[in-house]
């Protein structure tokens, strides 16, 4: 069974800073593209930033140049420095990840539980 468990939330004033990790876990034959999404209250979830085994990144308008997503594929592992905070940001960020496990082969898309940050005026 494969998981991601996020940490790195928390409350912060406009301007600050946070990093948020996501690790995967489980009997994994490969990852392909990670990244962040985010829920604000009474929104649809969004793309915030993915990255891909290879390290090309994408990124929503709305964050470019304030957050950077990387990732650790020795430790399964996705990040996400989050700069220059704005309220705006406030939201419930989910790590995603897209998977590959054998016996049998199969290819799954995985959500964490969701981390919240909030960003205080």
């Amino acid at each position: 069974q494969v998981q991601l468990v996020e940490s790195g939330g928390g409350l912060v004033q406009a301007g600050g800073s946070l990093r948020l990790s996501c690790a995967a876990s489980g009997t994994i034959f490969s990852i392909n593209t990670m990244g962040w999404y985010r829920q604000a209250p009474g929104k649809q979830r969004e793309l915030v930033a993915t990255v891909t085994s290879g390290g090309s990144t994408n990124y929503a308008d709305s964050v470019k140049g304030r957050f950077t997503v990387s990732r650790d594929n020795a430790k399964n592992t996705v990040y996400l420095q989050m700069n220059s905070l704005k309220p705006e940001d406030t939201a419930v960020y989910y790590c995603n990840a897209h998977v590959v496990v054998t016996t049998p082969i199969r290819f799954l898309e995985i959500w964490g539980q969701g981390t919240l940050v909030t960003v205080s005026s």
